[in-house]
């Protein structure tokens, strides 16, 4: 249970260095978009990497050279994906998600919220994080495509209605 063989943690070494300089040596060649979360495609990619790595490591049904081929398959299918994207509005549409205004000047936007899944919790979380105690002090909160929000502050020279 806890120990089979040396011979099982010596190909873990051996093997996985490999395919961890392998797909270190693929990642620098194909360039920083690769690794980027900028979308769930890009994320879902991320994650395949990873997955593909601990198969070729722990998998001794799945040799070097596979798991190097599935690393390099894809880094190509990325660069292809990405490639199109640039190159064509509708795969563009496809693949990206588009940034979502939640908050416009200090308020709310109920149907931005309900569409994007996020609660009104979270926009005050995320406006405490950049050191706003509060959603009027907020010009705007955005879903970014990869999750994240950002805040961008009142200017003191903004003109404050109140209802």
């Amino acid at each position: 249970m806890f120990f089979s063989n040396w011979h099982s943690l010596g190909r873990i070494v051996v093997v996985g260095g490999l395919a961890y300089v392998a797909l270190i040596v693929l990642l620098r060649a194909s360039g920083k978009r690769v690794l980027s979360k900028m979308n769930a495609f890009d994320l879902v990619v991320t994650i395949a990497l990873g997955s593909t790595l601990a198969t070729v490591m722990l998998s001794k049904s799945v040799a070097l050279a596979d798991g190097v081929l599935a690393f390099a398959l894809l880094v190509l299918l990325q660069f292809l994906i990405t490639w199109l994207s640039v190159r064509s509005k509708t795969v563009s549409q496809m693949v990206k998600a588009e940034p979502a205004l939640l908050v416009h000047r200090g308020e709310v936007l109920p149907r931005a919220l309900k569409q994007e899944r996020v609660v009104e919790a979270e926009l005050l979380a995320a406006a405490r994080n950049h050191g706003l105690m509060s959603l009027s002090d907020v010009e705007a909160i955005i879903l970014e495509t990869d999750g994240s929000f950002s805040v961008i502050r009142r200017s003191p020279s903004s003109e404050r209605t109140s209802s």
